[in-house]
């Protein structure tokens, strides 16, 4: 199996200001830009949402993946002194 293109950030933006602005249909745009047509429609929907955070590259998250993460590893954190917790009590109330 191949390996897998990536592409910056700033191919990306162009891609995506080819449609919105220069007013280029997708199928062209992607055929122009060598990408699958639904590759360059999620690019659009991507920078739709937030321009300025979109495509940040690797290892980079946007500030709601970062918070995600965040959460993720407290509510993890919290499960485990909870079960710490009921472990250690349940034997002083059998």
């Amino acid at each position: 199996m191949g390996t897998r293109r990536q592409f910056s950030r700033e191919f990306k933006l162009e891609a995506v200001k080819l449609v919105k602005e220069r007013g280029v249909a997708v199928a062209q745009a992607a055929r122009d830009f060598d990408v699958h047509e639904n590759v360059l429609r999620k690019w659009i929907r991507d920078a739709a949402v937030d321009q300025q955070h979109a495509f940040p590259g690797q290892g980079v998250m946007r500030p709601e993946q970062a918070e995600l993460e965040r959460l993720r590893k407290e509510n993890a954190k919290l499960r485990m002194e909870r079960d710490l917790l009921n472990t250690e009590g349940h034997g002083r109330w059998q």
